[in-house]
Order: C-alpha cells, then structure tokens, then sequence
C-alpha cells in the first residue's frame, strides 16, 4: 500500500524532491509523485487533496517554489499531515517559498522544512516518523537509519587529527 505521496507544483521541481523520493526508497516506504500545480491546476489539487486518504496515503510531501501554495492548499483541503520543502528559486533563493509555506493561517498547518536538498531529504525523515507511530516496520528502519548516521558521523569525527 502506498503511505506517502510526492507532490510538485512543477517538473523544475524534480531535481530537489527526488531527494525526498530517494530517501523514502532507502526507507522501504513506498510513494508515488506527482505534479499538481496549484495555480494551473485548482481542480485536481483540490480533488486530490479530498480523495488522498481513501486513496490510501496517510502523509502528503509538497514541494513548491515561489509563490509556493500547493503545500498550504493540500492542507486546506485534507487532514492529512501536510509537509511542506520549499524549492530554491533564482528570484529570492527559495526565501518567497519558505515564507509563502511557513505562513499559514492558524487551522491550516503545514510542516515545513528547510529551502532545498535537505529540506526534501528531512521531509522524507520527518514523513517516516509519522509512519512509524503506527507501523513497527518502519519504526525499525527509521533508527536503524539514525544509528548509522551517527556511527558515520563517529567515525569521521575519529579520523581528524589534532
């Protein structure tokens, strides 16, 4: 059963939420994506966002650069968790999409991450610790995958030499 669906507002967008993707892969937590654009595409959003959950997602990742509504109208139109990545964009470094995410009305949350690559990166992170809550399986991956992390960080830490 697909959990968690990679939503971009554009195919520019890609090259960032592929990020999210590939960690999800790393995870063994299935997903699909899709490109919804919130501007040229109101009425799919808007049944995507109402049909999500019956069509078995239980986390929606949205990606989005400038104006950056696909994130905050998803949510507005499920109650589903709704994380947010702003994408970098030439105009403003990603800044007009962070705040365009990061400032949503108080009934209309979003978790926002970080501009870019690591924002996707820790979305995908942030999308499995929902699922883990209820699935043990990925509860085990998710720290078996912070375990490693840290081991990798121990170790180069261990190689500097003073």
């Amino acid at each position: 059963m697909t959990k968690v669906a990679v939503v971009m507002g554009s195919t520019s967008d890609w090259p960032t939420m592929q990020l999210a993707t590939q960690q999800l892969t790393e995870l063994g937590i299935a997903y699909d994506s899709k490109v919804i654009s919130a501007h040229r595409m109101p009425d799919t959003l808007a049944k995507f966002g109402r049909s999500a959950r019956a069509a078995g997602y239980a986390v929606i990742i949205a990606g989005a650069g400038g104006a950056a509504h696909l994130p905050g109208m998803l949510a507005a139109n499920t109650t589903l968790p709704v994380v947010g990545v702003p994408i970098k964009t030439r105009t403003l470094n990603g800044m007009d999409s962070l705040l365009s995410i990061v400032q949503m009305p108080g009934g209309v949350p979003v978790g926002t991450m970080a501009i870019g690559a690591a924002g996707a990166t820790n979305a995908a992170l942030f999308a499995a610790a929902i699922l883990a809550v209820t699935d043990r399986q990925v509860a085990g991956r998710l720290e078996a995958f912070r375990t490693a992390q840290t081991q990798r960080a121990t170790e180069s830490e261990a190689t500097i030499d003073e």
